[in-house]
């Protein structure tokens, strides 16, 4: 019989290592009215200690799981920054084509406004124009004069206000 109570007892304060939960307490056992039995607690060092080693295990798994979101977390941003650097080499493309193409909008209207240039007449051609109006007035103004046909002529304005 003491056989049967040592197998009772430490099959009781057993707990596996790989177990979640700790086992349900032992039913209280029955109290006799002549004698109080001895109340034998579980021993708390085993239970603490794979309790403990269970929290610790948790624990090391959080951590290798938070670590692995770390990783994740930083590969994301690493190619955030990659996909930044891309869209910005992009943007600074963009400008450049647009640059490109009001650089040739602005080089044809260049080109236009020169084309309408050189067809303006030169210098030469705007001094001998000078000259020969200077000349044809003069010519014209003594021949007015010298036919007497100043009557042609519109009156001086001080001349009509004295008249």
């Amino acid at each position: 019989m003491a056989d049967a109570s040592q197998g009772s007892q430490g099959g009781q304060g057993f707990i596996p290592p790989g177990s979640a939960s700790p086992p349900p307490p032992a039913p209280p056992p029955a109290v006799s009215a002549a004698a109080p039995a001895p109340v034998q607690a579980p021993a708390p060092t085993p239970v603490a200690s794979v309790s403990a080693n269970q929290l610790f295990d948790q624990l090391a798994r959080i951590e290798d799981k938070a670590s692995r979101i770390e990783d994740k977390y930083a590969r994301s941003e690493a190619l955030l920054s990659r996909v930044e650097d891309k869209v910005d080499g992009a943007a600074g493309r963009m400008n450049d084509a647009a640059r490109q193409a009001d650089l040739a909008a602005l080089r044809n209207e260049v080109r236009g406004l020169a084309d309408r240039t050189r067809r303006l007449p030169g210098t030469g051609a705007l001094v001998l124009t000078a000259v020969i109006t200077a000349v044809l007035t003069v010519v014209l103004t003594v021949a007015v004069q010298r036919l007497n046909l100043d009557g042609l002529l519109p009156p001086k304005a001080n001349s009509a206000a004295i008249r």
